[in-house]
């Protein structure tokens, strides 16, 4: 199920002043599982629709991003191929990160959405303009974002977020949320 954490429009409002989305890697744009060969390398799956939107993203003028804990090729060959405008990996401190990245864009944390999924996007979260979690993150984070998709990591949660983001800008024409207004989370 997907929900907001606090009401439709106040979200929307909030997604409408985003100039900067970013991920995580794993959990957000794969599922979270890898697969690892007897040679040790490692294989990922990503969803196609998540970096389709990126050009999309960047033709109204907001910047995209990925910081992930952890640090292997296939990650960063698949950040290369997607275009986003910075990614950073085997970052252990991903708040510090962002900051140094809001302050040499000159943005305001509440210019910024972040995606993530476990303990280690906590504080990038809570520090965030617009924050969203997949459907399948852990319980107590998504008990703390702005937003919950309906998408799985993985299965084009970015994806969601960023046609969010670009409909609370009139730059998508119908909401990618279907909101039920009966709801107990609406």
């Amino acid at each position: 199920m997907n929900y907001f954490n606090t009401n439709y429009e106040k979200a929307l409002k909030q997604a409408s002043q985003i100039k900067l989305i970013v991920t995580d890697l794993d959990g957000v744009l794969t599922d979270g599982g890898i697969i690892l060969d007897d040679n040790g390398m490692e294989y990922k799956r990503f969803q196609v629709k998540d970096g389709q939107i990126i050009p999309y993203l960047h033709k109204f003028e907001i910047k995209t991003g990925i910081i992930t804990g952890r640090n292997v090729q296939v990650s960063k060959i698949r950040c290369e191929q997607m275009g986003v405008d910075f990614h950073f990996h085997g970052i252990r401190d991903k708040w510090k990160t962002l900051s140094e990245v809001i302050g040499e864009m000159k943005l305001n944390p509440s210019q910024v959405a972040y995606i993530g999924d476990d303990i280690i996007d906590l504080e990038l979260l809570l520090n965030v303009g617009f924050s969203a979690a997949p459907a399948d993150a852990m319980d107590y984070v998504k008990e703390k974002v702005t937003y919950v998709t309906l998408k799985k990591g993985g299965q084009g949660a970015f994806r969601e977020l960023a046609d969010l983001i670009l409909f609370s800008n009139g730059n998508l024409p119908s909401s990618p949320v279907k909101i039920n207004s009966s709801s107990p989370n609406y």
